[in-house]
């Protein structure tokens, strides 16, 4: 406040020796004292505002999570770091779809038929019975939730397929006929697979693996994820440091 004020008489001192210019067109022109000092006041407190693009000091806390924000990024990215996604699995295409908690694969069956096969990441688990020399105990098995999507692209229904991708096998789970231009609210989608009759089942399961939906893209599939898991997490750690560090 001292040197609002000393800044203020300087401009009223100023002020006063302006007010013996020469007059212009024999009109004396005097200075508004009170508008010199409004100027003085602000020109002072404009030079003493912090400039926007300054960094605030962190808190002690916001300080202690940008230090382990930063340690998990750099362990993420340089322990086991994740690898470049594949865009290519045996006759299907392969689409990562980045911050998402899907995955997206594509192929065709013949001429007419386009199968779209939409992936989870790991949605679940399940405890199994430890195998091998230590059998004692159990081990975890995840578990993803897959679609997959038949259609001839003639304006007819679609077949869609609810599967569950343990690590070495491929499960049915429903049978969906899907129309897509009158899907009612709540439609019938169909029993569980697993109280078909066997036949019925072993059919829809051969029907699959000639699409190459089978055991082997399940295998695929866990080998996959993983890596989509690391990536999305190191991209999750850099977001939340960089709001932190705003």
């Amino acid at each position: 406040m001292a040197r609002l004020i000393r800044t203020a008489r300087s401009a009223l001192r100023l002020s006063s020796s302006s007010s013996c210019k020469t007059p212009i067109n024999g009109i004396q022109r005097h200075p508004n004292p009170s508008l010199q000092v409004q100027k003085a006041i602000s020109t002072s407190l404009f030079q003493n505002r912090p400039y926007a693009s300054e960094t605030l000091p962190k808190s002690p806390m916001e300080a202690n999570i940008l230090r382990i924000l930063r340690n998990e990024e750099e362990y993420q990215s340089e322990y086991a770091p994740p690898e470049q996604p594949p865009t290519k699995f045996n006759s299907f295409t392969v689409q990562d779809r980045p911050g998402e908690l899907w995955m997206t694969m594509r192929g065709k069956f013949g001429d007419t038929e386009d199968i779209k096969i939409e992936v989870t990441m790991f949605d679940g688990y399940e405890m199994v019975p430890k195998t091998g020399d230590d059998s004692s105990g159990e081990d975890v098995r995840l578990h993803l939730s897959m679609l997959v999507d038949i259609s001839r692209g003639d304006g007819s229904n679609d077949l869609e397929f609810m599967c569950s991708a343990w690590p070495d096998r491929l499960e049915v789970q429903k049978v969906y006929v899907l129309d897509r231009y009158r899907m009612p609210a709540k439609p019938y989608m169909g029993p569980d697979f697993r109280s078909l009759k066997r036949t019925i089942q072993k059919r829809f399961i051969e029907y699959l693996e000639a699409r190459g939906v089978n055991d082997e893209l399940s295998v695929f599939l866990h080998q996959y994820m993983p890596n989509k898991d690391r990536i999305e997490l190191i991209k999750w750690l850099g977001k939340v440091k960089s709001f932190v560090e705003k």
